[in-house]
């Protein structure tokens, strides 16, 4: 037992990564739409690869999406909408009008004669209008011309400038007086009818929507039938228009079909089998060419969270709507996997996630190529994203290729530009704002929750004002000053490799805070000739200057510097020794334990690393040069480095002889310029 959980314990990581990766599988196919694959691929204007191929089972020909829209707007054009007549309106109008008539009309001024044949003439105007309904002051907002209007429980088909509204029954008034002789009396009319005519003709929005739904209903949405064994197309006939809707008929029919219960199963373990060896191949590929990445969970985790991240966004975006799939900004995966760790990486993560979305997406061909391609660019394009206007361009750029890239698939498909989508090429205008609206939230959350460094960080990291770097100058001004001519050096070099020239400067700024413990124990702090080194045996002395190593990574700890540039701090002096004390160790005492004179390392372990052993070593050693010349700063660069060679200091670095023959090459040049080396003219 015991043994067994030994093994356990030894072999966790690759037990993580094992229950990783089956958890990642088992999400992906889950979030997969859950359907059959049609086994035939096409497109429109393109021959017909596979042998002829005929009807399975008889099958009705599906019509398209713009043809069913374009009959439901037919209808609604031509839908006659329902109103409805409130008869108690008209019965208060009446009431009203019998209420404030004589105030219009007193007997004073008029006959009685005159009053019975005005009342009468008001009631027949009221009867007139309220008979097909008064409409609200706009009247009848209605396209149609024609509605209905319910009365009584019955539905009347009228025309729209039958139903005067309130705003102009006074014109209506005006032509009735005119034909009755009753002019005089207009005014009066039109005040008394102003007071109490009310709208009674209202919208029955229920009624009209149930009459609309009722009308879709009829709608076919098949256009004739395709029997068993009839040819659909035969091969190298070019698929055109017509064949693409029978295409499409038999796809949709067939994964219905497909996606049974008797089949749920296999198709299941078919979609698993696909995704584990896309999944192995990625980490087959970490394992062999990224030997650190792949040693380190979190930044396995990482990536494997990531390719979810964006499968998952893919796929609710099908469910919702296929036809906006590109609106998912896909190419914010090589961005964010480059931004942390290498191109070549993001490539290939790119790729493989494209390739597992290429399963279930529409026009899967179209699809996989303009993503691979606009990765592609991302990766070519992207670089310093802390500087804002590359960040810009870049997505311009990438934009642009998937705007190039779906105007030539349109082309080959229709044989020219006319009936573009327009609000496809808007999509890829909205995918391009998305990237960089979410790309530098999404870099600063990464770097929180899994602890990475981005260059945006790494250029903060290198302001000299930091609190950090303030307080180093403060306390060891020699040794912030030989931290600055460090960074000049590594970061020279580093551009001149190809290693990443951020890091390093950052690296080289914070190695060696550690001094600011004991100060005055560096040389370089030393302001008078009293060096505390003298009341001290060589091994305390040896103690303090190697303890400057730890108490830099406490420091770092404390302030919460990223473990890259943490590295730095670890590594910058590998398993040297601290000869000088050693060798007066040796000349006190005799026997001298080397190990307590030895830095405890680790080795440096990356091209940056090794960097900056180099130009630490160099700068420092550089103080002790008296009247250098070329030749001078020549064999001391080869020197130092050569040392540490032949010690095996860079053994685990991934760095060539060629690499640091260019590293000495770059530092020699930086010495001479510090030293303001200039040419001997002869006298």
């Amino acid at each position: 037992m015991r043994k067994s959980l030994d093994n356990i314990y030894k072999n966790q990581s690759h037990i993580y990564k094992y229950g990783l990766y089956i958890v990642s599988i088992f999400f992906i196919v889950f979030f997969f739409p859950k359907g059959g694959k049609f086994k035939y691929e096409y497109q429109k204007g393109k021959p017909w690869q596979f042998e002829n191929l005929y009807a399975p089972f008889d099958f009705s020909v599906d019509k398209t999406e713009k043809e069913i829209s374009a009959e439901k707007k037919n209808i609604e054009e031509n839908h006659i909408p329902y109103y409805r007549i409130d008869k108690k309106i008209e019965e208060d109008v009446i009431k009203a009008y019998s209420t404030y008539f004589l105030t219009y009309f007193n007997s004073e001024d008029y006959t009685k004669e005159q009053i019975v044949t005005l009342e009468a003439a008001g009631r027949e105007i009221l009867g007139d209008l309220y008979k097909k309904g008064i409409a609200g002051k706009q009247g009848i907002q209605e396209a149609s011309d024609l509605l209905y209007v319910i009365k009584n429980n019955s539905a009347e088909q009228i025309e729209k400038e039958d139903v005067p509204s309130v705003q102009n029954q006074a014109t209506y008034v005006t032509r009735f007086l005119s034909e009755k002789g009753l002019l005089i009396f207009e005014d009066n009319y039109k005040k008394l009818f102003r007071r109490i005519i009310k709208p009674n003709v209202f919208y029955d929005k229920e009624l009209s929507k149930k009459a609309l739904e009722d009308e879709f209903s009829k709608i076919s949405y098949t256009r004739g039938a395709v029997e068993e064994g009839e040819i659909i197309i035969a091969k190298g006939e070019v698929v055109k228009a017509d064949n693409i809707k029978i295409l499409d008929s038999l796809k949709g029919q067939y994964e219905s079909e497909l996606w049974s219960d008797a089949n749920y199963y296999y198709i299941i373990f078919g979609y698993t089998v696909l995704v584990a060896l896309v999944l192995v191949m990625l980490l087959l590929f970490i394992r062999k060419y990224r030997k650190t990445i792949f040693e380190n969970n979190t930044k396995v985790t990482f990536i494997f969270f990531n390719m979810l991240l964006f499968i998952l966004a893919t796929t609710l975006m099908l469910k919702y709507k296929e036809a906006y799939v590109f609106v998912v900004p896909l190419c914010i995966l090589p961005l964010i996997l480059k931004t942390f760790f290498d191109a070549r990486l993001a490539f290939i993560v790119h790729v493989l996630t494209v390739l597992l979305l290429g399963f279930i997406v529409p026009n899967s061909f179209e699809y996989i190529f303009l993503q691979i391609i606009a990765g592609v660019v991302t990766i070519l394009t992207i670089s310093e994203l802390y500087k804002r206007a590359n960040l810009f361009i870049s997505i311009g750029q990438i934009t642009l290729i998937y705007i190039i890239g779906y105007l030539a698939f349109h082309i080959i498909h229709e044989g020219n530009l006319n009936n573009l989508d327009w609000v496809t090429l808007s999509l890829f205008l909205l995918n391009g704002m998305i990237t960089t609206v979410f790309v530098q939230p999404l870099i600063y959350i990464y770097e929180k929750a899994f602890g990475l460094v981005s260059d945006v960080s790494l250029l903060e990291l290198s302001d000299t004002n930091s609190k950090l770097l303030k307080e180093l100058s403060n306390k060891a001004p020699g040794t912030f000053h030989h931290s600055l001519q460090v960074s000049n050096l590594a970061e020279a070099a580093a551009n001149e490799i190809g290693a990443n020239a951020m890091l390093v400067r950052v690296g080289a700024l914070y190695h060696d805070i550690g001094k600011m413990a004991n100060p005055t124990f560096f040389t370089e702090n030393q302001v008078t000739n009293a060096n505390p080194h003298d009341e001290l045996e060589p091994k305390e002395s040896a103690k303090i200057i190697i303890d400057h190593v730890i108490k830099g990574i406490e420091i770092a700890r404390k302030n919460k510097l990223p473990d890259r540039v943490i590295d730095f701090i670890r590594t910058h002096h590998g398993f040297t020794l601290v000869y000088y004390f050693y060798k007066k160790s040796l000349d006190l005492h005799g026997e001298t334990n080397e190990k307590d004179f030895r830095y405890p390392g680790p080795l440096p372990f990356s091209k940056e690393t090794a960097i900056l052993m180099m130009a630490d070593s160099v700068e420092a050693a550089s103080k002790s040069l008296k009247n250098p010349t070329y030749v001078i700063i020549d064999e001391f660069v080869d020197k130092i480095i050569a040392g540490q060679v032949n010690a095996n200091q860079f053994l685990n670095a991934n760095i060539t002889f060629k690499e640091i023959e260019i590293i000495k090459k770059v530092m020699k040049q930086k010495l001479r310029n510090i030293y303001h080396l200039r040419v001997e003219y002869p006298e």
